[in-house]
């Protein structure tokens, strides 16, 4: 079956019924016209995965890996996989990056909580794609294990980089600092054509967005952190249930 994810026409081959579920909101109504890649699982792939993640059904093994193949070919096509929880916030992007456990679950529910207007266009496994000037954080079917985004995409206005401290701060990284921390949270192709695109996309994307370290507990002080530094507004709170 033919998907549309990201921009682009995805026929992806799988043999069992979970993938076809999973990527249903993404189905294309037009599955005559031509595609642009194909997705597909070996069964070298799947038993190497099913040896690094035991226990789980063959349709899930099957899943990773094919969003693993998808993944690895969207370089040459403007797009990268960046592994981030990213919002929208009145039409503008935040990705949030870190490593396991940074806490990006955690303080994307903060903004979703307290700053009205916001919604979550992928909690795990968005993929990026470049058009003219401007870089797109795209949902996709793969949303980490909490399921949270959507089918949309919006222009990324700022990568923020997540380190968990007892008082909240946030800092303007330099090109040099934010490429230390981005090239961990990308999916590197071993093919030369790919990988060599994957560089280049993210050399543009590090000139072309600013990039933050903010150091964060868990408050809404964090956020109003956040947001004020990277947009340079009046943090507004969302009124919950009985305030006036």
């Amino acid at each position: 079956m033919i998907y549309e994810i990201a921009g682009l026409r995805i026929q992806i081959a799988n043999r069992y019924e979970y993938t076809s579920r999973f990527c249903r909101e993404y189905l294309s109504s037009d599955q005559r016209s031509p595609f642009d890649l194909r997705a597909r699982a070996t069964d070298w792939e799947m038993q190497a995965e099913r040896a690094a993640s035991p226990g789980y059904s063959d349709g899930y093994i099957e899943n990773i890996c094919l969003y693993r193949s998808l993944c690895l070919q969207l370089p040459r096509l403007g797009r990268f996989l960046m592994h981030s929880a990213v919002l929208s916030f009145r039409g503008e992007g935040f990705a949030f990056l870190g490593r396991s456990g940074a806490g990006k679950s955690t303080h994307t529910s903060l903004w979703l909580k307290y700053l009205p207007g916001t919604e979550i266009i992928n909690g795990d496994k968005p993929i990026v794609c470049a058009e003219g000037n401007t870089f797109y954080a795209c949902g996709t079917p793969w949303m980490g294990k909490e399921g949270r985004g959507k089918n949309a995409k919006a222009p990324l206005a700022a990568l923020c980089f997540l380190t968990q401290e007892t008082e909240n701060h946030l800092l303007r990284l330099t090109p040099k600092e934010t490429s230390a921390r981005l090239f961990p949270q990308l999916l590197l192709p071993t093919d030369e054509e790919n990988a060599a695109a994957t560089l280049e996309l993210a050399d543009r994307l590090i000139s072309s967005v600013p990039a933050y370290l903010l150091g964060c507990n868990i408050s809404e002080e964090a956020v109003k952190t956040a947001f004020e530094g990277m947009t340079g507004r009046s943090y507004e709170r969302k009124k919950t249930i009985g305030e006036r």
